[in-house]
């Protein structure tokens, strides 16, 4: 698959091609729907723990009569009902991690990426440099591009400076490495844009 390579100024840069074993895989909804929900769900954090009243530290004599005082007969301070004491019911510690056969995940990154260029929302860059680093500079760019109103913007090992000071303040677009590219950020942008560098390094880290 062929593609054509723009400048930043949205002029012509020459063709990429494209392996159609990254790029030219049929997308199917079940495969990428299982690796959005593999990374989401390994990506919460561990539920904390409520401390019950065999965790809490107050002594378990009894401190009343059994008769005679006019309230219940508590045996211990430990009770939920009492301030300081254990919760009743509380959460516990539980952690949320899934696995997923290692094939799965490739294929569905395949499939992300394929699903980009089939539907014309890929865009290949020749390199991200901005003059200046200005936010202003790219800004006037971006409108003959069609980068859309999110993009996601994948450079090569090491993310370009420039672009990265310059795109910090602009909503909707997000810059990373191709060490980062994952499912779910490729998805839930609108537009993904992949430099000379980027295409390399992703069809190097299937066919290494």
């Amino acid at each position: 698959m062929k593609v054509e390579v723009k400048t930043l100024d949205a002029a012509g840069s020459g063709e990429v091609e494209l392996n159609d074993a990254v790029f030219g895989v049929e997308p199917r909804a079940d495969i990428l729907h299982r690796v959005v929900t593999w990374q989401l769900a390994n990506r919460r954090g561990m539920a904390r723990a409520a401390r019950e009243r065999s965790d809490v530290a107050r002594t378990g004599k009894k401190f009343g009569k059994q008769k005679g005082g006019g309230t219940a007969r508590h045996g211990d301070r430990r009770a939920p009902i009492f301030i300081g004491g254990g919760k009743a019911h509380g959460p516990r510690a539980r952690l949320f991690t899934l696995s997923l056969n290692k094939k799965v995940r490739a294929l569905g990154l395949k499939m992300a990426l394929s699903s980009k260029a089939q539907g014309g929302q890929l865009v290949i860059v020749d390199n991200l440099d901005v003059a200046e680093g200005k936010t202003k500079n790219l800004v006037e760019k971006l409108g003959n591009l069609g980068f859309g109103k999110t993009a996601l913007v994948i450079d090569g090992d090491a993310l370009n400076v420039s672009f990265a000071h310059a795109s910090s303040n602009l909503p909707g677009m997000n810059l990373i490495p191709a060490v980062g590219a994952n499912v779910y950020d490729i998805m839930r942008h609108e537009t993904l844009v992949l430099t000379r560098a980027a295409v390399e390094k992703l069809e190097a880290r299937f066919n290494g």
